[in-house]
């Protein structure tokens, strides 16, 4: 495991780097050094090392996805995992295999810094450029931010928490939360928003220097976390008010930008691509498909491979919402390939009960999870009837095999709680207002799941019980 590849910084970090981490887990708290993993800094999980694979705004070209499919048949479960961020995890490898891994990925262009590869967390609106929304192709924006984050010396020391969103200006990666933002605008500028929620702060800057304010956004971040003596993984744990850090940005662009008040988010949705066909002002077509829970198997991501392969962008994107982007296909050749990838397992129907529907790792992944979630997320979309939990208008539904809920979603969603008497369902409101569901048996657990996504459900709370017989939940 290369931990020691991660090059410290000769200057004093906002968070320290940390050694290959065990046991530990990105929801950690504050008090604990950042141990987020990385290609190059492994963690240990019960099912064997784990890797987390940066890939910014989740674009793939066909020698890059080969090469993450390679590593996980050689190295680990044969499997590509993708995260809430649209990144990739390898999960089973073994314990001598991270030089092997690194020259793999190496190889492949997906490490261009071995000292910024935990940091280039950059989430994209994945349909930029296909469907003729938005105000902007944010392909090129996107591609300069990651070098500029790449070449500054500074950004380093960011954590492997720290999230960058680039939204075309249709609002959907722009409602993910992340810690810096920009949102194109028609006028030719660009919004930059930092930080998010009540304490965001926002700067109107020109289209071309959007991606520099970004990483001036960042790098002000970093000093005032030094200068309050904190170690702040993301913008939300400074102490310092988010206009500050504004003024701060706007002053290091010199002249460039300028604070603006945060404007309402009325347009901001956080949802990603519907399931199916996509046809732009090209004539090309996009495929837009979900992968069950985030995990692909070896035989579908090779399918996907030469999907890509055949189509003239032969590129694969991978969206924050555990769903992937097949751009480039020729009309009378999209839905035979749609039904394909269908028929290999994958989401392609937008009325799936599947859509919508995520979980953390579970058993026998993670020690601290106290069931296979997983495994019983599967049983309740088996039994969901005619795709009533699956809809547009349903809630996402998230399933936890403990307390820390590690990758659950943000905004209006259900979340399905493991416990040692059971499973907790709640609806969780944007806003952090939670309503808990009614008890009852296990064996209804599916039913008040479908319930609680479609508005359905009773507005008393408690744990949903097993059987008193059975321990685990």
């Amino acid at each position: 495991m290369l931990a020691d590849m991660v090059m410290p910084s000769a200057r004093s970090s906002a968070y320290a780097a940390a050694p290959v981490a065990g046991a530990t887990n990105c929801a950690a708290s504050r008090a604990r050094e950042d141990a987020c993993p990385g290609a190059l800094r492994l963690h240990q999980a019960d099912d064997g090392g784990l890797a987390r694979v940066r890939v910014p705004g989740g674009v793939l070209d066909v020698a890059q996805a080969t090469a993450l499919h390679a590593a996980a048949s050689r190295l680990g479960d044969g499997d590509v995992h993708l995260t809430s961020r649209g990144n990739v995890q390898l999960r089973g490898l073994g314990a001598d295999s991270g030089v092997e891994l690194a020259r793999m990925l190496g190889g492949a262009g997906l490490l261009p810094s071995v000292a910024h590869e935990r940091v280039r967390n950059i989430v994209a609106s994945p349909l930029s450029g296909l469907d003729g929304s938005g105000h902007l192709d944010i392909r090129g924006r996107l591609t300069q931010l990651d070098r500029l984050v790449c070449e500054s010396e500074e950004l380093r020391e960011l954590s492997g928490r720290f999230l960058f969103a680039v939204d075309d200006g249709r609002g959907d990666v722009a409602a993910l939360g992340a810690d810096v933002t920009l949102v194109a605008e028609s006028e030719g500028c660009a919004l930059l928003r930092i930080g998010a929620g009540r304490d965001a702060s926002a700067l109107r800057v020109a289209s071309e220097r959007a991606a520099a304010g970004a990483v001036a956004a960042a790098e002000v971040f970093l000093e005032a976390a030094r200068e309050c003596g904190v170690r702040a993984w993301r913008v939300a744990d400074l102490p310092m008010a988010g206009g500050e850090l504004a003024r701060r940005t706007a002053q290091r662009l010199r002249g460039a930008a300028r604070v603006v008040p945060v404007p309402a988010e009325s347009g901001v949705t956080g949802d990603g691509p519907a399931p199916g066909l996509v046809t732009g002002s090209s004539g090309t077509v996009a495929l837009c498909l979900l992968a069950p829970l985030g995990r692909l198997t070896g035989r579908q991501w090779e399918l996907l491979v030469r999907t890509a392969e055949r189509a003239g962008s032969g590129e694969l994107r991978l969206t924050p919402w555990r769903g992937v982007v097949v751009p480039g296909l020729a009309p009378g050749r999209a839905p035979e390939a749609l039904a394909a990838l269908g028929a290999a397992g994958l989401v392609v129907d937008r009325a799936s009960p599947w859509r919508g529907v995520g979980a953390c790792a579970g058993r026998p992944g993670c020690a601290k999870s106290l069931t296979d979630v997983r495994a019983d997320a599967a049983t309740a979309v088996a039994v969901a009837s005619d795709g009533a939990a699956g809809g547009p208008r349903a809630l996402p539904v998230y399933w936890a095999g403990c307390e820390r809920r590690c990758g659950h979603p943000r905004g209006d969603r259900v979340e399905v709680v493991a416990g040692a008497d059971g499973y907790q369902v709640s609806v969780i409101g944007g806003s952090g207002a939670v309503r808990p569901v009614p008890r009852a048996p296990r064996s209804e657990l599916a039913a008040i799941v479908a319930a609680a996504r479609t508005g359905a459900g009773g507005a008393a709370y408690g744990p949903v019980r097993d059987n008193p017989a059975t321990t685990s939940p």
